[in-house]
């Protein structure tokens, strides 16, 4: 009999191991399935015990319900479009969704599975209605307090940035990029370091940049919402103010805004440019270029019509303005 050497037997450990391991997520999904559906029957069981259903219940069993059309049914297409419909009516959508089994790889398998249709553009309509109920999900995770650092951790935002990359101006893919932007937005929206320190460590400032530029006016308007709450940031502020190509890069493109702005004025795409700027003018570097670089339109009163009721962004504009005066300092 030939002798077994340590190599084998390490070889058929890890062989168990992983074997044991496959078994356990198989027992984990059932148990999730389960629970799911014990869930649901007793749901159910409630509702047929009491005399009237209270709109709630109805409500928490059709989230269940389609939840298990998610994972295993064969409508999973609708499953998406209403639960998309739910989400900002049902508190705990966020915790279902990431605890439950199978439901975030569901998801992420809708999102890649369109990328082949990003190169060339060939996204249709329906194929962009259907990821999008997905990325409306996924905003759903991401805009909750306890599911947020999970879906930051998992690096799921990552998973998005194809959809940003996209240059085609057709409705689709338009569509695409917006309901993606609303997803980072809704990251930012809770002033979190956390969040700001992820995006920083990705591509997302540049993307914003070429959307803010060339996008439709709402993708314009959460894109740069975007970079004024990554500029809101002291870490964020810094590291756009770091080197003079990531300052010159914002800087360029704001510019480039003003002067779109001049012609077609839009307020609310205004009022973020002046708020970036007005950041800007906070860090002593920037706000020394910013003295000979600002746009003309900002110093003059080319806005003053379109700030006349709002006080607000009036007030930053003249903080601005007494930021770069020349006895600020």
């Amino acid at each position: 009999m030939s002798q077994v050497t340590a190599s084998q037997l390490q070889s058929q450990l890890q062989s168990q191991q992983q074997h044991q391991a496959q078994v356990q997520a198989q027992l984990q999904a059932q148990q999730q399935q389960l629970h799911l559906q014990a869930h649901l029957q007793a749901q159910q069981q409630s509702r047929a015990s009491s005399a009237t259903g209270s709109t709630s219940n109805d409500d928490e069993t059709k989230i269940y319900t389609w939840i298990l059309e998610l994972m295993q049914g064969p409508s999973r297409e609708q499953a998406l479009l209403e639960l998309s419909k739910k989400r900002e009516q049902f508190d705990d959508l966020a915790l279902i969704l990431w605890h439950s089994y199978g439901v975030m790889a569901t998801l992420l398998q809708e999102i890649v599975g369109v990328y082949p249709a990003l190169s060339p553009p060939t996204l249709t309509s329906t194929a962009s209605n259907r990821v999008c109920n997905a990325l409306a999900l996924l905003q759903c995770v991401a805009s909750h307090n306890e599911t947020r650092n999970l879906f930051l951790n998992a690096h799921i935002p990552l998973f998005l940035y194809p959809f940003l990359n996209t240059t085609s101006k057709t409705r689709p893919f338009e569509y695409l990029r917006l309901t993606s932007l609303g997803v980072i937005g809704a990251l930012v929206k809770n002033d979190s370091s956390d969040v700001i320190n992820f995006l920083l460590s990705t591509e997302i400032i540049p993307l914003c940049l070429r959307i803010m530029e060339s996008g439709s006016e709402l993708s314009k308007t959460v894109a740069i919402f975007i970079v004024q709450k990554i500029l809101l940031d002291d870490t964020g502020l810094a590291y756009i103010c770091q080197t003079y190509e990531r300052f010159y890069a914002v800087g360029t493109v704001l510019g480039n805004m003003v002067a779109q702005l001049v012609e077609q004025q839009t307020l609310r795409l205004l009022k973020h440019v002046v708020r970036c700027y007005l950041r800007l003018s906070d860090n002593p570097r920037a706000r020394e270029a910013l003295r000979q670089c600002l746009p003309e339109p900002l110093r003059d009163a080319t806005f003053s019509l379109a700030l006349r009721d709002d006080a607000t962004t009036k007030r930053c504009l003249t903080q601005l303005l007494v930021n770069l005066a020349d006895n600020y300092d």
